[in-house]
């Protein structure tokens, strides 16, 4: 398992390092992870909860957030969230057609759910990289963020023996938890070069003046975020009685599996460099 993951990883590693250095075959790639990423959602959800999703429609709204990004198109500012509430009312005229009512709420929640969840917020990757010195802050959300979880799995593994939330996650530890932190750290500082633009309190990320304390909290932030990712997917997985939300990468499971620590970091850091510019 060990070796298959390291693969899996390695591949990964090797394909968001050519979305890091282009920025279409981001917005290229971050498309394909939504579409498939909605897929596993919905699929799963169907067959294990007996929900009945637009799952196709879901899909084809979602893929159009991240492709709108990628070719700047905006009807209005932030449309994404009026593109999400068309959909709405896409999905509730949709169900007039339906010649039962059982479950519409359900239904209609769940599909405008996994727009959300993993479209829009995935979605956010792509705005980071087109941003100024957008290649070098994709670098370091994807550094703190992943770190943290090569950190949590490793130290999880080799010293957990306390569980973190059992009947979420039972093979998480609160050791591995500690340990993924550790390493979100270290990948914040490890980011430093790549951060020059990021201004965070007045003071300019890259430069000898900052203070450590910045990128510490930077660190343990992120990584706390990324840690509440990967549970809120465990949780999902729980409530469905499945292991992974796939098997399209061998050791790691679904494209879902791959990005959940990133749906929460993703728009946080976004905001963040906005904010504090």
């Amino acid at each position: 398992m060990l070796i298959k993951r390291i693969i899996s990883s390695a591949i990964l590693i090797c394909i968001a390092s050519m979305a890091i250095f282009i920025d279409w075959f981001c917005g290229l790639l971050v498309t394909v992870f939504i579409i498939i990423g909605l897929y596993e959602f919905f699929t799963m959800l169907e067959k294990n909860k007996g929900i009945s999703i637009y799952k196709y429609f879901g899909i084809a709204m979602g893929a159009i957030i991240p492709l709108s990004i990628l070719f700047n198109f905006e009807l209005t500012r932030n449309w994404e969230l009026l593109f999400i509430v068309l959909a709405l009312l896409f999905l509730i005229l949709m169900q007039f057609r339906r010649r039962e009512n059982a479950g519409v709420i359900v239904g209609i929640s769940t599909t405008i759910f996994g727009i959300l969840y993993v479209s829009w917020f995935l979605s956010f990757l792509i705005k980071i990289r087109y941003l100024e010195n957008g290649a070098g802050l994709l670098t370091s959300i994807l550094v703190i963020t992943k770190l943290g979880d090569i950190g949590a799995y490793l130290v999880g593994i080799r010293f957990g023996k306390l569980p973190l939330i059992p009947r979420i996650s039972p093979k998480k530890s609160i050791e591995g938890a500690i340990g993924g932190l550790a390493f979100s750290v270290l990948g914040a500082f490890a980011s430093r070069p790549f951060l020059s633009t990021f201004a965070f309190g007045g003071i300019t990320i890259g430069q000898p003046y900052l203070s450590c304390w910045h990128l510490m909290f930077i660190g343990i932030f992120l990584g706390i975020l990324g840690q509440l990712g990967d549970l809120s997917e465990s949780l999902m997985k729980r409530d469905c009685q499945v292991k992974d939300s796939g098997d399209i990468f061998p050791g790691i499971g679904g494209v879902l599996d791959s990005i959940d620590s990133l749906l929460f970091t993703a728009p946080t850091f976004y905001f963040l460099s906005i904010i504090l510019k």
